[in-house]
């Protein structure tokens, strides 16, 4: 009320009208945050494969490779934060079926499906851009492939029976060799192998989980599960948990003469003694696979302290494989 007894009503804001001060600031962080949830960070750790080929080969051993390698990563997780933006705002309806998915701040309606689309774009544009300018003209051309190839399955690919797990798994592989093609290092055909194989084991898996978990509603959420049987999804990942195994064993047994080969250099035959832990890790994850909890893949790997443990022995034993000790 003022001096004069004339009451100062508050008035709502016309519709259309920007709120502007202190009531502002809620609304841009809760986008702010919408933005960073729909990103994953917890998926992030997957980038972490861009250091695996310069790790196989001893190359992390400078300053430049490692700063270098941290730039890589870098440039995925913003190229992968691209196609998960895309991802969301395009299947916002299917995920509001989801009993989890419609959790996602654009099935939620905390984030508006244009933003998402727009916020995409320009770090698809920002990661293409800086990997050709900061590392080199294929490491830019790998990122774009890898965007061509994710932007695809989120139109169109997904829907393709046998094909999306194929592009799903081609993205780990490319996670895997991208570190490598930026340090400019060979790939062995072991190391390929290993790494595609292994990957499909865990994406089918995780499409194993989900047939499992939603077998009475599964074509509200994703419509290619109606396609397979969990027959066939278990056929497939432990087919792909096999060859795995079988490439990585081929590879630890094989004596090449180089640092961790096995041969006279090491006082143990370190990378022989490795496949124990490999096996066991396999075996680990087949667990969570086998009972269809592995819908969430970085759940179980950042979750499971066996596998956890495990995991570190391996690497300590790679470790000393490629350190020659």
């Amino acid at each position: 009320m003022s001096e004069r007894g004339t009451v100062l009503l508050d008035l709502p804001d016309r519709p259309g009208r920007r709120r502007s001060g202190p009531f502002a600031r809620p609304r841009a962080r809760t986008l702010a945050t919408g933005l960073l949830r729909t990103a994953r960070p917890r998926q992030w750790v997957k980038n972490l494969l861009v250091a695996a080929a310069p790790a196989a080969a001893g190359e992390l051993d400078s300053l430049h490779n490692t700063t270098h390698l941290a730039l890589v990563f870098v440039l995925f997780t913003a190229a992968a934060c691209a196609v998960y933006l895309v991802n969301d705002a395009r299947d916002a309806e299917a995920d509001r079926a989801h009993p989890v998915k419609r959790r996602r701040p654009v099935a939620a309606g905390e984030v508006p499906a244009p933003l998402a689309y727009t916020v995409g774009a320009l770090l698809a544009v920002l990661a293409v851009a800086g990997a050709a300018a900061l590392c080199n003209a294929l490491t830019g051309a790998l990122l774009t492939a890898y965007l061509s190839m994710q932007f695809a399955y989120c139109l169109w690919l997904k829907h393709v029976l046998v094909v999306d797990m194929a592009v799903v798994t081609t993205g780990f592989l490319m996670r895997a060799t991208t570190g490598g093609v930026a340090l400019g290092i060979p790939l062995s055909r072991w190391f390929l192998i290993t790494t595609g194989f292994g990957a499909l084991f865990m994406v089918a898996a995780k499409r194993y989980s989900e047939a499992v978990q939603l077998a009475g509603d599964k074509g509200a959420t994703r419509a290619l599960l109606t396609e397979y049987t969990t027959g066939y999804l278990r056929f497939v990942w432990q087919l792909a948990a096999g060859v795995a195994v079988l490439g990585y064993c081929l590879w630890a047994l094989e004596s090449d003469g180089g640092p961790g080969s096995g041969g006279g250099a090491s006082l143990l035959p370190w990378r022989q003694l490795s496949m124990i832990a490999f096996i066991l890790a396999v075996l680990r994850y087949a667990v969570f696979a086998d009972r269809g909890t592995a819908g969430e893949p970085e759940e179980v790997v950042l979750r499971d302290r066996a596998l956890a443990v495990i995991g570190l022995v391996w690497a300590a034993m790679y470790a000393c494989a490629v350190a020659g000790l």
